[in-house]
């Protein structure tokens, strides 16, 4: 099955966190302008920043975005 990235969650999850963008910024020494990027969607995290990510919040990689199934298209189906 195929999966599509919705909405990134990171400003959700650093709020359950208590955690901050400067701090996480910081914590992974990467530039906040980045961070914010990703929680604006201008950006998708490669998995390696994901799993350091997580990691720093104390999540999971998949609770970073929503995830969606995409539909499957007929020749998709056919060859499964």
């Amino acid at each position: 099955m195929k999966f599509e990235l919705g909405r990134c969650l990171l400003h959700e999850r650093l709020r359950e966190s208590g955690k901050s963008v400067s701090w996480l910024a910081k914590d992974l020494h990467m530039k906040p302008e980045r961070v914010h990027d990703y929680i604006d969607n201008k950006r998708v995290m490669p998995l390696k920043a994901a799993i350091a990510i997580a990691d720093s919040i104390g999540c999971n990689v998949t609770d970073l975005y929503e995830v969606t199934p995409s539909p499957q298209k007929a020749t998709d189906i056919e060859q499964d």
